[in-house]
This record gives structure tokens, sequence and C-alpha cells, in this order.
């Protein structure tokens, strides 16, 4: 349907009067009344009863009316919706799955403020990204790392477990406690290493490949284990403990492509992030 009919039919609506409704619409009185006759011949039916005095609305017109005039809002803001949707700067964002929720947020709240018309879009730490927020350790050929935080290891476990009344625990008071691996954690191999140097061990009863597994293995009453602070903000039931020896941390930051141009809302957030104080609660 052309549009032209409904603005005309809207104008002759509206002023009752199809004289005034060419002026309106700045068109002559038979064009006008040409264009309300097309539109009532392709709806098949009687819009406006015509006398001398003006018209006299039909039901059909009172019908016609608020769909007539939704119709033409909605084209007129087609072209201010296409705008917005071209100005809007995409990314993609995968992040590592363990790390501290409050950090996490502070990223988003600073990549949101400082760039405007930016549409997020959060994905998997190994789908495919424009950049990732991950460990320093993940950082693969051809990547910049942009180091954000960091987030230290220390000792948790139930409040009923003898270690739990400590101020900070030495490498050889592990011996022999019932202890949660995870087997990719630097950190916890290192642990384990520092004992074996002096003819110590811990006694490993479980592991878990995900930090927050570990979290919840230590709050069933497993055993002890090392995790990160990040990863133990939401455990209230824990105790942590640190531990008195070589300090045990990791680096978080944002990976991104080193030898590219980088798409405008990446270089806008390497940006922001560059200059913004990250850290955890």
């Amino acid at each position: 349907m052309d549009l032209r009919l409904l603005r005309c039919f809207v104008a002759v609506y509206e002023e009752k009067n199809i004289t005034l409704a060419a002026e309106r619409c700045f068109v002559s009185q038979p064009a006008i009344s040409s264009a309300i006759k097309q539109l009532e011949n392709e709806l098949n039916t009687p819009l406006f009863e015509r006398h001398k005095k003006g018209v006299t609305l039909t039901d059909e017109a009172h019908y016609l009316y608020p769909l007539a005039v939704r119709l033409l809002a909605d084209v007129q803001r087609l072209p201010g919706l296409f705008q917005a949707r071209t100005q809007c700067l995409t990314l993609k964002l995968a992040h590592f799955p363990d790390l501290s929720q409050s950090a996490l947020a502070t990223v988003m709240a600073t990549l949101r403020a400082q760039i405007p018309h930016l549409l997020l879009e959060l994905v998997d730490h190994d789908a495919p990204a424009d950049a990732r927020l991950t460990l320093d350790m993940f950082k693969q050929d051809g990547e910049i790392f942009l180091p954000l935080w960091e987030e230290d290891y220390v000792l948790c476990m139930l409040p009923d477990h003898p270690l739990a009344q400590c101020d900070s625990v030495r490498p050889e008071q592990l011996h022999e406690h019932d202890f949660i691996e995870c087997p990719p954690c630097e950190a916890h191999q290192q642990t384990i290493g520092l004992l074996a140097c002096d003819g110590l061990a811990v006694n490993l009863v479980a592991k878990a490949e995900h930090k927050t597994q570990v979290m919840h293995l230590v709050q069933a009453g497993y055993g002890i284990s090392f995790l990160p602070t990040g990863v133990l903000e939401a455990a209230n039931r824990l105790i942590t403990v640190p531990l008195d020896g070589p300090r045990m941390f990791r680096r978080l930051g944002l990976c991104y492509p080193a030898n590219k141009t980088l798409k405008p809302a990446l270089a806008e957030a390497v940006k922001a992030l560059s200059q913004a104080a990250i850290a955890p609660d």
C-alpha cells in the first residue's frame, strides 16, 4: 500500500474537511480526493461521506485511523533505528570461568561507561572472540596480554578443620592433610613440589578441573585446598588462611591480537581498561 494514501487519510480524518486536508498535505483538492478514493477502493470500504460542509467519518474510518497513525509513526522511526544500529560498536568478549565476579563486573561497568553505543557479547573462554579476559598463562603467540588485576592464593577449609585457627600456615603443616588438587593449577603444583623437597606430602583425596569445583569439594568437607581470593568471594562458609612461604598468585587481564588492526570497539576497550583500576572487592 502507498503510504501517501494513509497520510492523506489521516489529514482528512483529523481536519474533517477535504480543502483543509489538501492545504495541510501541500496538494490540490482533486489530488487528495483521488487519494481517498483510491484508498477506499483498495480497502473495498467507504471511509468518508462527503457533503458541502466537509466529510462525515464512517465506522471504518474510526477503525482505520489508529492503525494508520501507528503504521506511519513506525515508518518514520525506521531510519533512526537503523542509524542507531550503525552507530553501535560490537565487541565479543570471552572470559575465564573461575575469576573474581566483582572484578568482572568492574570491567563490564568500565566498558559501558567509557564506550558509547557498545554492543557487548560475552561468550565462553574457548569460543571465538575479539578478545579474552583470562590468565596470563593462557596468552597465545601473536597476542598481547594487558594485566588488569591479581588474585592471591589462600588455604581454605571448613571452620572445624585443625588448621582453621592458624593465623598463617607453613608448607610443612600441610603434611598428610586431606587435599583437593586442581591439576592445571601452578599454585597446587608449587605446593606439592615444596613438600616433596622435604620428603613430605599431602593426602590427595579428590581432583577437579576448575577452581569453583574445588571450592564445592572443600565446602562438602572433602579436605583443604589453595584457591584464589576471587573464586572465594561467595564462599562465606569457608575459613581462609595465608601461606607462610613464597607468594602464590595469579594474574588476570585482557588477551587481544597483536598482529592486526583492532576493530574500533576493541581499540576503545583496550584504551579504557588500560586506564582503569580493576581490583576484586
